[in-house]
C-alpha cells in the first residue's frame, strides 16, 4: 500500500547512512587555545571532549541563541556504590553538598567545627547502639548539639550564591550509576560560577545534618506512598537478584536511614568524588577556547585517585517467569520485563528499535493492534538502558472489566508477532525518520544537549560518542531478519519478570518514624565573608532584549481568519496551529470528540492507514481542548507540510461515525474516570478547584455517567465536522515566507463565508473566602498533603513585578522564607512552597496558594508552621536583594524565540498589555523596595481567611484536631469529581 512508503528525503535529515557512514563519524584530535581536545566528525553538537591533567573530563558544546549556559557536574557513582550497610548514602551526600564548605555556609568555622566533630562521633555511637531508650538519649544529645552548631551555620548559602549570579534550575539527582549537580547560569557570570563550584567540591562540610536527614525520611515516606516507585523497585529486584540494580535502592532501606554515619559519607566522598571520576558538561553561550582555560584554572586543585568501578558477577539467566504482585490505592496496571544487554552494545540498539516496532505512539504493533482498536486501556513498550544491562518493558493498563492477566496475554500476543517478523519492514525506516525529526527539535536546546552528553559520560566516559552521533544511521541499517533474530535471542517465552500492580491495601508499609527535632537556627539574613567576596566580583552587563510585536511577528489575514506568523530560520521544521477561543466551558464534548477522532476512518482511509500515513511522513497532528481554548496542532518537516495539512483537512471533514469505536471509547473513559478517583494528585486538583470556585466548579463540571452512556457517534462527528466553522486564528512557525504561507494555507484550509458564533460559555466565578474552611478527602497514604488557597484582588498589571519578586522571596525556591523555615529549620516537610499566582487573563483575580507535603503525624505542626509565615513575614534585606537580583537577571537573559513569540503576543493580548510587558516589569524593579514586599504580605496575605485542602488517611490523622482551625467539610469522591 502507498501508506507504507517512506519519503526518502526524510532519511537524509542528518546524512545518508550508506557504506561510508563509518568514515563519516570518526574521532579526531585538534588543538586550540593551547588545549588539545577530541571531537567526532559531523557531530551536530560539535562537542569538544577535553581531559585535564588531573583526569577531569570537560565537555563543551556551543549555542549562542541565548546568553545562558547549562551546567552539569556529573559524578560516575550512585547507589550502586553504596556500602552494603549504608544504602542511601550517595543520595544523602547529594543533599549535603548544598550545605557549604569551611569558607561558606558558616559564620565562624573555627567555632562550628568542634560541635560538628561531636555530632560525627554521636552518630557513630547511635548506629552501634541497639537499646531503644539509649538510642533516644543519644539522639536527644545530637539534637541539642545540632542546635548549638546551627548558630554558626548559614542554611542555604549556596542557594544565595546562585541567586546572586542569576542561576536557574538549581538542582541535583542521584540514581544507580550517577550523581549529577545542575545549574543554568547567565553567560556573564562564568568566573563567579566556576569559583563557587570549585569551592563547593574542595572541602564540603556535612553540617545541618539531622534536619536534612529528616527531609530524606520524608522523601522515603513519599516513596512508600508511590505505587509506581514500588513497582519499579520490585521489577528491579526480580530482574537483578545479584546486581546492585536490584539489590540496593537509591533511597535506601529504613534501617539504614535510621542509622546514618557521617564517617561513612565522608569516606564515600573521598573515594568517588575525584576528578578522574567526574565530568563537567557545559552547553551554551561561550567561547570554548576561553572556557576550557577557566575551567582548568578553577579545578586544577583536584587530585586524581584510583577509582574501583562497581563490578558484579554476571546475572544468571532467568529460567522461569518471576511474578510479583504489588498492592496500593492507585489504578491497576502491569508490566512484563526482560533483562537485556549493556548500553552501547549493538544488540541494545536493535532492541531499542524493536521497542519502537511495538510502540511508537502512531504505527507500532501496540499502537495499531491494541490502542487503536481499544483492546486495553493503554499499552506501550520501551527500553530502559543502564551501563551494565538494559530492561525491555511492555506495559499495560486494563480497561473496564478487564483482568490484568488478559492485558498480559494481549502484550504477549503482539510480542509473538514481532518475534515472527509479522510487521512491515518499511516501519524501520519510518522509525528512524521520526527519531531524526525529534533530534532536530532538540539540537538547539541547551538542556537536551547537556543531558545527552552527560548520559554518554556516565555510561562510557564519552568514549562512544561517535556511536551516539551515528546511532540513527546505524539503526537504519538493521534488517528485519537481524531484528527478529535479536528479539528471539533475548525475549523468550519464560525469561521475564511480570509485575502486577493491583488495587488494595499494602500491608507491608512501615513508614520512617519522625524523630524529635528542635528547630535550628538558619541565620537567613547573615552572610559569610566568602559570599560577600563573591557578591563584590564584577560581571559584565547583559542587556535585556524585548520583543517588538510590530517587527517580530507578522499579523495578517487569510480570508476571514487572522494569521500570526513567525519565520523559522534555523531548520526545516514547521508548526501550524488553528486556535479557537472556546473550550470545555463552551462544550463539554470537545475533548471527547478530539479523542474520538483518532479511531475514525474516512471513505478513503481507515484509522490505521491515517496513523501510518502521518508516521511515514514524520508529521503529527493533535487536537487539545482546555477550559477556554481549543487548539489544533500539525507539525513536522516542511517538505511534507502540504501533505500533512491536507490529510488533516481530509479526515476532519470526512471522518465517519463508528458506534463500535465509541462504545469502546466510552468504556475506556469510564475507566479513566475511575482511575482518576484513585489518584491523589487528581484528588488534590479537585479540592483546589472546589476551594477556588465552590461546590460547582470547573473540575467537576463534566459529563455525567448518564450523559456519556446516551452519547451517539453522530454527536461527536458533527462537532468535528463543524469545528472549522467557528472563528479561529491561524498560527505558523516555519521556513515558508509569509506570502508563500498565506497562499499555501488558503489553498489547504478552506474557510466559511462567515464564522459561526461560539456556544454560550459557562462562567465560574472565583469565590470570596470570608471564613476559614477545611476541605478534606480521605486517601490511603502514609503522608498528608495540605494546600492553602485564597482568591484575592482583581488583576492589576502594575503588580506583576512586585508579585514576581515576592514569590522569589517568600516561597519560590531553596532560599525562600517558606523552604528555609518549613524544611531547613523545622524539618517538617520534604516538599513545600507558596506562590501568589498571576492569572492568565485580565478578567480573573490573583490567588494565593501554599503547600506542604509531610508525614501524617507532623501535619498539625506543618499547618502551624505555614500559618505563622502567612501571618508574619520574616524580614531580610539580603533575601530581598537576592530575590530582586535573581528576577532582574532572569529578565536580562531571557530570549523569547520561535513559537514563543506567538505565545507571548497572545498572552499580552489576554492581559491587556500593549507590548512586551517584561520591559515594564524590568523598569519597575529599580524602584522596588523591601517595604513593598512587606506591604504586599500585610495587605494580601496576612490575617486573611484561607480554604485548606487536605488529602490524608483518616486512620493516620485526627479530624477533630482540624476542627480547631475552622469548619471541616469532608468531600466525597463523587461530589469532588462530579460523577
Amino acid at each position: 500500500m502507498q501508506f507504507n512508503k517512506v519519503i526518502s528525503l526524510l532519511l537524509l535529515l542528518s546524512v545518508a547512512y550508506e557504506s561510508n557512514a563509518q568514515n563519516k563519524y570518526q574521532w579526531k584530535q585538534a588543538t586550540a587555545g593551547g588545549y588539545t581536545y577530541k571531537y567526532v566528525t559531523n557531530d551536530p553538537l560539535q562537542a569538544r571532549f577535553y581531559t585535564l591533567k588531573n583526569g577531569l573530563s570537560v565537555i563543551l558544546t556551543v549555542n549562542h541563541k541565548e546568553p545562558r549556559i547549562t551546567y552539569r557536574m556529573a559524578v560516575r557513582t550512585g547507589s550502586n556504590n553504596d556500602p552494603k550497610d549504608h544504602t542511601g548514602l550517595a543520595h544523602y551526600l547529594e543533599h549535603l553538598l548544598f550545605k557549604g564548605t569551611d569558607k561558606y555556609g558558616s559564620l565562624d568555622w573555627a567555632k562550628e567545627k568542634p560541635y560538628l566533630d561531636k555530632i560525627d562521633a554521636l552518630y557513630e555511637q547511635y548506629g552501634a547502639t541497639k537499646d531503644v531508650e539509649k538510642r533516644k538519649a543519644i539522639y536527644k544529645t545530637i539534637d541539642s548539639i545540632s542546635g548549638i552548631a546551627s548558630r554558626f551555620a548559614i542554611a542555604n548559602e549556596y542557594d544565595k550564591l546562585m541567586s546572586n549570579i542569576g542561576s536557574q534550575k538549581t538542582n541535583a539527582h542521584t540514581w544507580v550509576e550517577e550523581t549529577v549537580y545542575e545549574e543554568d547560569i547567565p553567560s556573564n557570570a562564568v568566573d563567579k560560577f566556576l569559583a563557587i563550584q570549585a569551592e563547593r567540591f574542595r572541602k564540603p562540610i556535612l553540617r545541618l545534618f539531622h534536619t536534612e536527614l529528616e527531609a530524606v525520611y520524608e522523601e522515603k515516606n513519599r516513596w512508600l506512598d508511590n505505587d509506581g516507585a514500588k513497582v519499579q523497585e520490585n521489577m528491579m529486584a526480580g530482574l537483578f537478584p545479584t546486581h546492585n540494580y536490584g539489590q540496593q535502592t537509591t533511597i535506601g532501606t529504613i534501617e539504614h536511614l535510621k542509622n546514618p554515619s557521617l564517617v561513612a559519607i565522608r569516606n564515600y566522598y573521598n573515594k568517588y568524588y575525584v576528578p578522574n571520576n567526574m565530568g563537567i558538561i557545559l552547553a551554551g553561550d561561550f567561547d570554548p577556547d576561553v572556557m576550557i582555560k577557566k575551567v582548568e584554572q578553577a579545578f586544577a586543585y583536584m587530585q586524581s585517585k584510583p577509582v574501583q568501578e562497581y563490578q558484579c558477577a554476571p546475572e544468571k539467566p532467568i529460567s522461569a517467569p518471576v511474578i510479583k504482585e504489588i498492592f496500593g490505592p492507585s489504578a491497576e496496571n502491569m508490566r512484563i520485563c526482560f533483562r537485556t544487554p549493556a548500553a552501547k552494545t549493538h544488540d541494545a540498539m536493535v532492541l531499542d528499535l524493536a521497542s519502537s516496532i511495538l510502540s511508537n505512539g502512531k504505527a507500532g504493533l501496540f499502537d495499531l493492534n491494541l490502542n487503536k482498536q481499544q483492546k486495553a486501556q493503554g499499552t506501550q513498550a520501551g527500553l530502559q538502558q543502564y551501563k551494565d544491562y538494559g530492561i525491555f518493558m511492555m506495559l499495560g493498563s486494563p480497561k473496564q472489566g478487564q483482568k490484568l492477566e488478559e492485558v498480559k496475554d494481549l502484550l504477549i500476543g503482539q510480542l509473538a508477532l514481532l518475534k515472527k517478523g509479522d510487521f512491515d519492514e518499511t516501519l524501520i525506516r519510518a522509525i528512524v525518520a521520526n527519531e531524526k525529526l525529534s533530534m532536530l527539535q532538540m539540537l538547539d536546546n541547551n538542556t537536551s544537549s547537556a543531558q545527552l552528553l552527560m548520559n554518554e559520560f556516565i555510561k562510557n566516559r564519552c568514549t562512544l560518542w561517535n556511536k551516539d552521533v551515528s546511532y540513527l544511521d546505524d539503526m537504519a541499517k538493521i534488517t528485519k531478519a537481524e531484528l527478529v533474530a535479536t528479539v528471539n535471542k533475548y525475549l523468550g517465552d519464560n525469561n521475564y519478570v511480570l509485575v502486577y500492580k493491583r488495587k488494595g491495601e499494602d500491608k507491608n508499609i512501615v513508614k520512617v518514624e519522625k524523630p524529635p527535632i528542635t528547630p535550628i537556627e538558619t541565620n537567613a539574613g547573615k552572610s559569610s565573608d566568602y559570599l560577600k567576596k563573591m557578591e563584590a566580583m564584577p560581571v559584565a552587563d547583559i542587556q535585556p532584549l524585548w520583543l517588538d510585536y510590530d517587527k517580530d511577528i507578522t499579523l495578517a489575514k487569510t480570508g476571514i481568519a487572522d494569521v500570526l506568523y513567525v519565520q523559522n530560520k534555523s531548520n526545516e521544521l514547521f508548526s501550524l496551529y488553528y486556535q479557537f477561543d472556546m473550550g470545555t466551558w463552551n462544550n463539554k464534548l470537545l475533548p471527547l470528540a478530539a479523542q474520538y477522532l483518532q479511531f475514525l476512518s474516512t471513505d478513503k482511509y481507515t484509522a490505521e492507514e491515517i496513523s501510518k500515513s502521518f508516521y511515514n511522513i514524520a508529521c503529527n497532528f493533535n487536537i487539545s481542548a482546555t477550559a477556554e481554548v481549543t487548539t489544533v496542532t500539525i507539525n513536522g518537516l516542511q517538505e511534507n507540510f502540504e501533505k500533512a495539512a491536507g490529510l488533516f483537512e481530509e479526515i476532519l471533514a470526512n471522518c465517519k461515525p463508528d458506534e463500535a469505536a465509541l462504545t469502546a471509547l466510552k468504556s475506556r473513559l469510564m475507566k479513566a474516570r475511575a482511575n482518576a478517583k484513585a489518584d491523589k494528585q487528581s484528588i488534590m486538583s479537585g479540592l483546589v478547584s472546589y476551594a477556588r470556585y465552590g461546590a460547582k466548579n470547573p473540575f467537576n463540571s463534566v459529563l455525567t455517567d448518564a450523559e456519556i452512556n446516551q452519547l451517539k457517534a453522530e454527536d461527536l462527528v458533527n462537532i468535528l465536522h463543524s469545528l472549522m466553522q467557528y472563528k479561529h486564528r491561524i498560527m505558523y512557525y516555519g521556513p515558508l515566507g509569509a506570502d508563500a504561507f498565506k497562499t499555501t494555507v488558503a489553498k489547504l484550509h478552506p474557510l466559511p463565508a462567515s464564522f459561526t458564533e461560539y456556544p454560550e460559555k459557562a462562567n465560574f466565578a472565583p469565590v470570596v473566602q470570608s471564613a476559614t474552611q477545611l476541605l478534606f478527602t480521605n486517601y490511603d497514604m502514609v503522608q498528608s498533603e495540605i494546600c492553602w488557597v485564597r482568591n484575592d484582588l482583581p488583576y492589576d498589571a502594575s503588580k506583576e513585578a512586585v508579585v514576581s519578586v515576592f514569590n522569589n522571596y517568600f516561597g519560590g525556591g531553596m532560599g525562600s522564607v517558606v523552604f528555609q523555615t518549613i524544611r531547613e529549620s523545622k524539618a517538617l516537610a520534604y516538599s513545600t512552597y507558596a506562590y501568589y499566582n498571576t492569572p492568565s487573563k485580565k478578567e480573573y483575580p490573583f490567588y494565593m496558594m501554599a503547600y506542604v507535603g509531610c508525614q501524617a503525624d507532623k501535619m498539625n505542626e506543618a499547618i502551624k508552621g505555614m500559618n505563622e509565615l502567612l501571618t508574619e513575614l520574616p524580614v531580610s534585606e539580603q533575601r530581598f536583594e537576592l530575590a530582586r537580583t535573581g528576577f532582574k537577571k532572569d529578565l536580562e537573559t531571557q530570549r523569547i524565540t520561535k513559537e514563543g513569540i506567538i505565545a507571548s503576543y497572545l498572552s499580552a493580548r489576554q492581559k491587556g498589555w500593549k507590548g512586551d510587558f517584561r520591559k515594564d516589569e524590568y523598569a519597575a524593579l529599580a524602584a522596588l523596595r523591601l517595604q513593598d514586599i512587606q506591604d504586599m504580605h500585610k495587605s494580601q496575605i496576612s490575617g486573611k481567611p484561607y480554604t485548606y485542602c487536605v488529602v490524608a488517611s483518616d486512620k493516620k490523622i485526627k479530624l477533630d484536631e482540624l476542627k480547631t482551625i475552622g469548619e471541616v467539610k469532608q468531600v466525597g469522591l463523587e461530589e469532588l469529581f462530579g460523577y
